[in-house]
């Protein structure tokens, strides 16, 4: 029988997470962050394991909604994803609440290989796709920018610093804020967004300001350059991940493209070179872990997640074993499903 440590680990690791999430406290203090800051914000991300935004910029757990993918390539025409940001942005609406899409690409400034390689570590044209996509938002949801605000974010690795892109190619970059004074910084916000409402500039700042002190907290500690490499044991595919916020721990594979199987193998592969590299303990192995999620427990909704979560890890194993079987031996699977109202994981049997 496979040592199934790390599963165990995951599995607490969540239950505390959920219970943190689910805590009164924590629900509290969500709820007057959301009053202060009403602006609904989701962030399109690379699958990479070290893009955690609620680390670098201490923002509660469950503000901002993560998608991601391969490179964060996302197109607006993938019929469940667009659907899926329309039905966020109709929310928002709904509860006169405005939209940032921070559409971000990430890179190191120490190493072109230890940038992002779903984009084949070509910054420039990771640069040039998100920009592409950040008009495509434009063209979909209007580019008066009155409800949904678009904006380039880059994304240094080695000291975990936004980059935000502004108008006319000016640039905010925080590794080269040294304090972090909110007066200065909101100026700085307005020049770069001469169009953005002063609400949403509001909203913006808090992560600004986070960044900056974790940026400084990051070079205090001086990380070595293995934990700025790739270090992922896990390979999820599908929706509901955010309570899985541990730095460089996992590869997140969305549910969004026509093609699936490619950013599969590429994950797969990444998990493969770390165990050979020696970055994670070949004892423990690795974890193909498929998750789908629900909010209502009475409905149709639930089942029909536990349906996908089942179709997921199929296809991921599948993909494993037709691509990357050297990765099988190392393998575990964890499938099941995550309530979106407390993000507890439930366990599903899973035969191959």
């Amino acid at each position: 029988m496979k040592n199934e440590h790390l599963i165990d680990f995951l599995l607490e690791h969540n239950k505390k997470q959920s219970e943190e999430f689910a805590n009164p406290d924590a629900m509290l203090l969500r709820r007057q962050y959301r009053a202060k800051h009403p602006t609904e914000i989701a962030a399109l991300k690379c699958m990479d394991g070290r893009l955690h935004l609620p680390i670098m910029t201490e923002i509660p757990l469950g503000v901002i909604q993560p998608f991601r993918n391969i490179g964060g390539q996302f197109d607006l025409g993938w019929p469940f994803f667009g659907l899926l940001m329309k039905e966020w942005i109709d929310y928002a609406i709904s509860r006169a609440r405005d939209c940032i899409v921070l559409v971000t690409y990430h890179y190191s400034k120490s190493d072109t290989h230890l940038g992002c390689k779903g984009f084949g570590y070509d910054t420039e044209g990771a640069k040039k796709f998100t920009a592409n996509l950040k008009i495509q938002f434009e063209r979909v949801f209007g580019q008066n920018h009155s409800v949904v605000y678009p904006i380039q974010v880059g994304i240094e690795t080695d000291d975990d610093a936004l980059i935000f892109h502004g108008k006319n190619g000016s640039l905010l970059n925080l590794a080269e804020e040294n304090e972090a004074d909110e007066e200065i910084l909101r100026i700085k916000l307005q020049k770069l967004f001469p169009d953005m409402q002063r609400v949403m500039i509001e909203d913006l700042l808090p992560l600004v300001l986070g960044n900056i002190r974790h940026i400084a907290e990051v070079r205090t500690m001086r990380r070595p350059v293995e934990d700025i490499d790739h270090k992922e044991q896990i390979l999820g595919i599908g929706r509901g991940f955010d309570w899985l916020h541990l730095h460089n721990k996992a590869l997140i594979v969305g549910p969004f493209s026509y093609n699936l199987q490619d950013p599969i193998a590429k994950a797969a592969g990444i998990l493969l070179e770390n165990i050979k590299k020696g970055q994670v303990p070949k004892e423990d192995g690795v974890v193909l872990m498929a998750s789908a999620v629900y909010r209502d427990e009475v409905g149709i909704e639930r089942q029909l997640a536990n349906e996908k979560a089942i179709s997921l890890a199929t296809l991921g194993y599948q993909t494993v074993k037709e691509q990357v079987p050297e990765l099988l031996p190392h393998l575990h699977m964890l499938v099941g499903t995550v309530d979106l109202n407390t993000r507890a994981f439930t366990r599903m049997p899973f035969t191959i």
